[in-house]
């Protein structure tokens, strides 16, 4: 049979970003100073005047699924029978199109190498056939300029992919395509050439996904193709924002102006799937962000799964 676990009080990454206590390094791929410690003191206010984003209107995915939870378990035997599961196990009804390939960018405003793998990102993310999520990590703060776009569940799923790794630095520039190939200060033809890789790679899960009844609804159905997965899976929903100009007004970055394409602002584990058989999921998404689904192998770890190859990808809106 197959598991369906909501990720109760799951906040961005805890899942896959909790990682064992020994220490990791961060390198950034220019002119920033080496072998200082993930996780150093953020600089003082940073006077940007524009808020960050990230705050989505509406409650998160967590809370909107754990509600519906509570209120069907507290709900009289005969009532819960009477309503529709949450997740349900069904086949998908129609064959799923050919998942995009997810390319992940760790970034920071704070880093000097980091504005032409940005726009390297920006080229990427047009393409269709591509999910590019640019993600902030926080440890270049406390070089003067402290990026409003980053969050520590970035870091740590940083960190995460460096232990999967086998690992011990963390670098700036970062991609990772696929959640399982990497590569520091990218080049375009090197790139091209990972996400050709990863696209022509025989498929593990099938994804379709539908609209819901009302606006903002969706139903996900995923399957194992050909046979069970190896590894237990963990669903997520990842918002982000298509476009943002920053003016850099401090640190090894002051006085240009950077474009960031598609600034990841929130990202959910919002259930557990151990890939066994078809399962259904629906999920409600509040505000105007874009936003996708991932499923991603949960890899073993010292203190928490890791992350590890990314099964399947779609868009939602």
């Amino acid at each position: 049979m197959a598991s369906a676990k909501l990720g109760a009080a799951i906040g961005g990454l805890i899942v896959l970003g909790l990682l064992a206590a020994a220490p990791v390094q961060a390198q950034d791929g220019g002119a920033g100073p080496a072998g200082r410690a993930g996780g150093l003191p953020m600089a003082p206010g940073s006077g940007i005047a524009q808020p960050a984003p990230g705050s989505l209107p509406g409650p998160s995915l967590i809370e909107s699924l754990n509600r519906a939870l509570d209120r069907a378990l507290a709900a009289p035997q005969g009532a819960r029978a009477a309503q529709p599961a949450i997740n349900t196990l069904i086949a998908p009804s129609a064959p799923p199109k050919p998942a995009p390939v997810v390319v992940e960018l760790f970034t920071s405003q704070g880093c000097s190498a980091c504005p032409p793998a940005d726009a390297l990102l920006a080229k990427v993310a047009e393409r269709p056939d591509v999910v590019a999520l640019s993600l902030h990590v926080d440890y270049w703060d406390y070089l003067g300029w402290e990026d409003p776009f980053a969050q520590p569940a970035f870091t740590a799923r940083q960190r995460g992919y460096v232990r999967a790794a086998g690992g011990r630095t963390l670098y700036t520039p970062q991609v990772i395509v696929g959640g399982a190939q990497s590569l520091t200060a990218p080049a375009a033809g090197a790139l091209d050439r990972m996400i050709a890789a990863q696209a022509a790679a025989p498929p593990q899960v099938a994804m379709a996904v539908s609209q819901g009844e009302e606006a903002g609804q969706y139903v996900i159905d995923l399957a194992p193709v050909g046979r069970p997965l190896k590894h237990e899976t963990v669903v997520q929903i990842v918002r982000y924002v298509p476009q943002a100009q920053v003016e850099i007004l401090r640190g090894e970055n002051a006085g240009k102006v950077l474009d960031f394409a598609n600034v990841v602002t929130a990202w959910h584990a919002v259930a557990e799937w151990d890939g066994q058989a078809p399962l259904r999921l629906n999920a409600k998404i509040d505000g105007g962000e874009p936003a996708v689904v991932i499923v991603q192998a949960a890899l073993p770890g010292k203190a928490a799964p890791l992350p590890g190859p990314i099964l399947s990808a779609a868009r939602l809106r």
